[in-house]
């Protein structure tokens, strides 16, 4: 279900600490007495206006002892290219929101909720059978509170190539070269290739938006 959204240019992304919405205080309890959490399908790009929505909603209508937390787990990643710095912000898990509610006995919605729901722009099903959700798992749920909640460690650099790597040059004076990846400098947004220059290898140091996997050529 969780999907990362990368553009092909722009590779060489890191995690920046601090930086996730709908944020949880590690003391929270996976889940709230008489409550389970459910996963609410809605329309790409309207996660963020369907949590605001609702949540005012459930307040207004004074729903808060059937419906609990309502989360969007995001985080903020940051992309060099041409030696700039970029900042964007990415769903963890695009077109879901994470619900906490109390169903009936028979395991409907109850009747109020299930209209405020609905009634939402944006909202579509709940994972689920007709009426009748389906609880995620603890793992499941120990998971999406893990990245709903502000990560205090170093950030996560995630790298599109690695050491030894076959790689292609797509820009520059050595366009069309092929090569093996030596080192990855993410701090810079580098990356260390080595390829053959009239009859000897030799490395050459570019940006990492600029190489290809030479397997996808």
């Amino acid at each position: 279900m969780t999907e990362q959204h990368h553009d092909e240019t722009e590779s060489q992304t890191q995690v920046i600490p601090g930086e996730r919405s709908g944020l949880l205080n590690a003391d929270e309890p996976i889940r709230r007495e008489g409550m389970n959490w459910f996963v609410l399908r809605v329309a790409s790009n309207k996660e963020s206006s369907v949590q605001t929505t609702l949540l005012r909603k459930v307040k207004i209508e004074r729903m808060e002892h059937l419906v609990g937390r309502i989360l969007v787990p995001t985080e903020k990643t940051k992309t060099v290219k041409g030696g700039k710095v970029k900042i964007t912000e990415s769903k963890l898990y695009p077109g879901y929101v994470f619900v906490e509610m109390q169903l009936e006995p028979d395991g409907r919605i109850p009747q109020d909720v299930f209209f405020l729901i609905k009634e939402t722009t944006g909202v579509g099903d709940f994972v689920g059978t007709a009426g009748r959700p389906t609880a995620m798992k603890e793992f499941e749920i120990e998971k999406m509170l893990i990245d709903s909640r502000k990560p205090e460690d170093e950030p996560v650099v995630k790298l599109v190539f690695s050491k030894g790597e076959h790689v292609v040059i797509k820009e520059g004076p050595f366009q069309n070269y092929e090569g093996t990846v030596d080192e990855v400098m993410p701090d810079k947004g580098l990356v260390r290739v080595l390829v053959t220059i009239f009859g000897r290898q030799a490395p050459i140091e570019i940006e990492e938006w600029q190489i290809g996997k030479a397997d996808s050529e």
